[in-house]
């Protein structure tokens, strides 16, 4: 009986490339969708970060919470905040508690976005063709994996 061995370095086997991938191939598909409302894919998470938090009862978030909830870095996000300013959607002002922080709030037009952007999700859903089940426990083990890789790499440090 001959055994078949299998290599652990085969590129159709690793993970990374899986979700490099996949990660192209799925914002391939949100591009078309977001070009109508003027935004990028980074862009879109940072607003959705935004009408998350948008009730008017809540202090507006700073640069560093978007930075943190997007799992990005400061320096990367403050131009994508800086063209979401130019493009009429958001304000960002320095607090007067803390000069080191900047708030960032949604413009009347930012808030109004958020109506057309409803529609984003469901056009996605379809044109992936994949139950909404599955995408959530797509998104629950990614979400998983993604808490797993950064205590990983901060045991590491």
């Amino acid at each position: 009986m001959e055994t078949v061995t299998t290599d652990v370095l085969a590129l159709e086997r690793q993970v990374c490339f899986a979700l490099a991938v996949t990660n192209r191939a799925v914002l391939a598909v949100y591009r078309p969708l977001l070009e109508p409302l003027g935004l990028t894919h980074p862009q879109y998470l940072a607003m959705l970060a935004l009408w998350e938090h948008r009730t008017s009862d809540r202090p507006p978030l700073t640069v560093k919470q978007i930075a943190v909830a997007l799992q990005m870095d400061s320096a990367t996000l403050s131009p994508m905040l800086k063209r979401l300013e130019a493009l009429g959607l958001i304000t960002r002002t320095r607090s007067s508690s803390d000069e080191r922080a900047t708030h960032v709030e949604l413009t009347a037009d930012g808030r109004a976005l958020r109506t057309r952007a409803l529609e984003i999700p469901p056009a996605v859903v379809a044109r992936l063709g994949v139950a909404m089940t599955e995408l959530e426990e797509l998104r629950s083990v990614l979400t998983r994996i993604n808490a797993a890789a950064l205590a990983a790499d901060a045991a590491a440090v």
